[in-house]
């Protein structure tokens, strides 16, 4: 046999809280569990070829290995991560945390050695050690494909199959003996002999047989029916542990349903602001954040007046012990972490300050190299690290909601020599310094096939500049080393602010040649090019003051402003630039329109400094104009035909303005004659 199974791996297994060694077993046997929470669990049996057990439980971040049939049965596997669970009935289950298959079921053929049941486990067949089944327990589910094996369900099931009822003995009370009862709620009614019947239990409930009462002699009293109250603490119910050296910590991988009481410690990994919602069913509020450990991480959510206790006491970066909370399954709408599960804090829920957090990770990420991206399906969520070689300034959109939000976009590069551009939102892009070209990791990021391959953060995504990771201390001293003069390729075909970069390169006879803007929907593209002339009349107008709202006003010659649009008289305007300027390269030219924003950055002053010149110092505002002609600039441009009083003609607006960066200019040349070079 050309593998060896490790001696005595289950015993170490079975009778180990925790293990982390490598350990070489034969799997015997797979069954799908049902369960309750809607995710399949698999129980395996493992053998070491001289005993096997059949207390193993696949934990759920490794079921691809079945639905890829890479794990079946008589495959060898090396077991490399285990945590040992106690359940509600008493037994033990050992989750795989990690695992890989060393040799195939093909190849192994049949079962190693003649191994014999380890302890009070099930045969090699998983067959019911007891003739009846309890009608409560869980049933086991159907076959998963041909590698699965269905058996009935065996006593040591019950912790993480279903709860099967418990009955109780017959009691008989004994003889009450004679004593004068003077406060006895007893006395308030008589008794009559019956029998005693037991409330059900919160667990699993509990039938209790009759119980024969004897005569009592202390009174003439009749003995009248008589309950049992109900058990308030019944041994069957679930109850966390806080936090402290007596409690068991369990990793976030290891957390399932099955688990009667857990406490994890983790550290923030990302936390949300508060946010609120109102609809039919009533308004509230929420906060999440998230929390890794070495093997793996989650998610868990506050609402509402939990929000209140917990928001300030959670912090980024920082470790928490966590009990008392409520385990379900993940929204994969609203996360996008690898974990089937996610956690709820409740009234109960406890959240305690860990000072001994040396070994817990910052970060748990999944890293793709940019090249890869290229491969990658459109939407996929994607955890990047690169060095930012440039950024654009920050700028403000409005949402479809109305509301305004930050954004800015990073060039990252990595090892592989590409570039991708990532947009970043709010606070992080507010706060981005690209001044020292930063490392930068990116969780949770979003693949888009817009203008070639981008990313952008979302609201759940991580965004960390110089991370504490071996990953970018890595990258670091790559790119310091001589990365940064590697002739770099962008995937990204949208605007780069930084190096003017962009695959989709015209010059002004190929906009016309080729019809640009001539389809349903607009084009863009971008070029070099020399501003010969700017139409300096009516350049200005006097616009609305109010927000939103950039319409001219008409001059009520009483002082006030008029604005149509929104049918309102205001004591002042706002100008605003709309310029009209005709570009040229070397092949032809172009009229072009510049509004606000594109207007102020060509022309280095604001539309209120050039309104004021206007009206002050028409000299000054005449040299503005004339310093601009003959400038070159790179022009991001969107084009479109458009029809005017039956008359159709091509509009170019310019949407960005930069100044060349004529060392990555020049490398984009020197890249377009390696690629003609090549075709000769």
């Amino acid at each position: 046999m050309s593998v060896k199974l490790t001696e005595g791996a289950v015993e170490t297994l079975l009778n180990s809280s925790q293990t982390d060694t490598d350990l070489v077993l034969q799997l015997l046997n797979i069954r799908q569990v049902t369960t309750a929470y809607g995710v399949p669990r698999f129980r395996l049996m493992l053998s070491d070829g001289r005993h096997f057990g059949a207390s193993f439980l696949l934990a759920t971040q490794l079921n691809h290995l079945l639905e890829e049939n890479i794990l079946a049965c008589n495959c060898v596997c090396l077991v490399k991560k285990t945590i040992r669970n106690l359940l509600e009935s008493g037994r033990h289950v050992v989750v795989v945390l990690d695992m890989e298959v060393l040799q195939s079921a093909e190849k192994t053929g049949e079962k190693i050695g003649n191994p014999t049941s380890y302890g009070n486990t099930s045969s090699p067949q998983m067959s019911a050690s007891r003739s009846s089944v309890p009608a409560s327990a869980a049933e086991p589910g159907p076959s998963y494909k041909n590698n699965i094996t269905l058996s009935p369900p065996q006593d040591y099931e019950k912790g993480f199959v279903g709860a099967s009822p418990m009955k109780a003995s017959p009691m008989k009370a004994s003889p009450m003996k004679a004593s004068p009862m003077k406060a006895s709620p007893m006395k308030a009614s008589p008794m009559k002999a019956s029998p005693m019947k037991a409330s059900p239990m919160k667990a699993s409930p509990m039938k209790a047989s009759p119980m024969k009462a004897s005569p009592m002699k202390a009174s003439p009293m009749k003995a009248s029916p008589m309950k049992a109250s109900p058990m308030k603490a019944s041994p069957m119910k679930a109850s966390s542990t806080s936090p402290g050296p007596s409690s068991k910590v369990i990793p976030l991988a290891g957390l399932n349903p099955y688990l009667p009481k857990w406490t994890i410690r983790a550290r923030v990994s990302n936390k949300s602001s508060i946010r609120t919602w109102s609809n039919s069913r009533g308004e509230g509020k929420l906060f999440s954040f998230e929390m890794v450990d070495e093997s793996g991480e989650i998610k868990i959510t506050a609402f509402n007046n939990e929000v209140d206790r917990f928001f300030s006491l959670v912090e980024q970066g920082k470790v928490y012990f966590i009990t008392k909370a409520t385990l379900k399954i993940a929204n994969k709408q609203y996360t996008t972490l690898k974990n089937d599960y996610e956690i709820t804090l409740h009234a109960q829920s406890s959240i305690v300050p860990c000072d001994d957090s040396q070994d817990i990770p910052v970060l748990h990420c999944d890293f793709v190299p940019i090249a890869e991206l290229e491969n990658r399906d459109k939407d996929a969520i994607i955890d990047v690290i690169g060095v930012c070689k440039s950024a654009d300034d920050v700028s403000r959109i409005t949402m479809k909601n109305s509301r305004e939000v930050s954004k800015r976009v990073l060039n990252l590069m990595d090892t592989t020599g590409k570039v991708v551009a990532v947009t970043v939102w709010g606070e992080d892009a507010e706060k981005f310094d690209a001044s020292r070209q930063p490392v930068v990791v990116i969780k949770g990021a979003r693949l888009s096939d817009f203008g070639g391959r981008s990313l952008s953060a979302t609201f759940s995504s991580t965004v960390m500049v110089n991370p504490d990771l071996p990953e970018a201390f890595s990258l670091r001293a790559w790119y310091d080393q001589g990365g940064y003069a590697i002739d770099s390729q962008s995937l990204t075909e949208t605007w780069s602010a930084g190096s003017g970069a962009r695959t989709n390169w015209k010059t002004l006879s190929e906009v016309k040649n080729e019809q640009l803007g001539h389809g349903e929907k607009a084009d863009y593209f971008s070029c070099l090019a020399t501003l010969l002339y700017i139409r300096k009349e009516n350049c200005l107008y006097q616009a609305c003051p109010s927000a939103d709202c950039n319409k001219k006003v008409v001059d009520q010659q009483n002082g006030l402003y008029r604005c149509e649009k929104c049918n309102r008289e205001f004591p002042n305007f706002n100008y605003r630039l709309l310029l009209s300027a005709n570009l040229a390269d070397f092949g032809d030219n172009q009229w072009v329109t510049c509004f606000q924003e594109t207007a102020e950055a060509l022309l280095g002053h604001s539309a209120e400094t050039l309104g004021q010149l206007r009206d002050t110092d028409e000299t000054a505002f005449d040299e503005v104009f004339q310093k601009i002609n003959f400038t070159t600039y790179i022009f991001r441009n969107r084009v479109k035909l458009e029809t005017y009083n039956d008359e159709s003609r091509v509009k170019v607006t310019v949407m960005d303005v930069q100044p060349i960066d004529h060392r990555e200019y020049s490398r984009r040349l020197l890249g377009n004659i390696r690629k003609l070079a090549s075709r000769i």
